[in-house]
């Protein structure tokens, strides 16, 4: 009996397969979307993405994480480069692939947004406005600091109660946990630890806080879904693996030794936290 592929097999695949298609050169910022079964929304949110940011050429990669529908199909149509990864394994380590992607093709800054059009495209050049300035190497949306369409009152009271938490945790007050449009350096995302196959965003918050790099929440809208649902499943289930993550990375990086680097590149090693209030 042949034993299944390893993470490390499916990427390294998948890797050469994506480069062997589009080559290793990429402009310097690239947006990275994770998608599953997303074949109604994703051909709109990728001809959502502006082309050009600040007079920085942009390239799209989708991830697409083990979809039975034509999810691939329709973002090669919208313009996106695709990595097609046969296997489902979760948003975080497809996010993972696609953080290696843009960042050994040569992209600077990587920027994160959802397939199900949840995210306004133009919130991608303000979320990203503070890295590319210089004042942060990371910057998250806020629904709390911006605005929501969601009317899920269960939902709404948890994001609360997870920015109050990883605030307490971490030191620094966060109002959004779970935004799914970030932007950072394109070097964070080798600088952080990052295991969790899903509910990965808070993972990376932390991990980034704890490393020392300067982080600012930027006012942004979370929209409802353009199609389909949510491949996370319900509240409750949703706020227990969510609260395990959270508490889990917490642990782990409050267990981290002291000497490990607390950053990548250029990243300050005492760096000033930026106002959550950041426009």
């Amino acid at each position: 009996m042949t034993s299944p592929e390893t993470p490390v097999d499916i990427d390294a695949a998948a890797m050469a397969e994506f480069t062997s298609e589009y080559g290793s050169d990429l402009p310097p910022i690239a947006i990275v979307i994770a998608a599953y079964n997303e074949e109604r929304s994703i051909g709109a949110t990728v001809n959502g993405i502006p082309a050009v940011i600040d007079g920085m050429e942009t390239a799209t990669i989708v991830v697409v994480d083990g979809s039975t529908d034509r999810t691939a199909a329709e973002a090669r149509k919208a313009g996106a480069m695709v990595c097609d990864v046969p296997a489902n394994r979760g948003q975080g380590a497809a996010l993972r692939l696609g953080y290696r992607l843009a960042r050994e093709s040569g992209a600077r800054y990587i920027v994160t947004t959802d397939a199900d059009g949840q995210y306004d495209p133009a919130d991608i050049k303000r979320v990203l406005a503070p890295v590319l300035r210089g004042e942060a190497d990371f910057a998250t949306g806020s629904r709390v600091l911006g605005r929501q369409e969601t009317h899920d009152r269960v939902r709404r009271l948890g994001v609360h109660v997870f920015a109050f938490l990883i605030s307490r945790f971490t030191g620094q007050r966060i109002t959004d946990t779970s935004f799914g449009l970030r932007a950072m350096r394109a070097e964070v995302t080798g600088a952080v630890t990052l295991t969790q196959p899903q509910y990965q965003s808070s993972e990376l918050l932390i991990g980034v806080i704890s490393r020392g790099f300067r982080v600012v929440e930027v006012p942004a809208t979370m929209r409802l879904r353009a199609a389909g649902t949510t491949k996370k499943g319900g509240n409750l289930v949703y706020g227990y693996r969510y609260s395990r993550v959270v508490l889990g990375t917490w642990l782990r990086e409050r267990r981290r030794p002291a000497s490990s680097p607390s950053s990548a590149g250029s990243a300050p090693s005492s760096p000033e936290r930026v106002s959550a209030k950041t426009k």
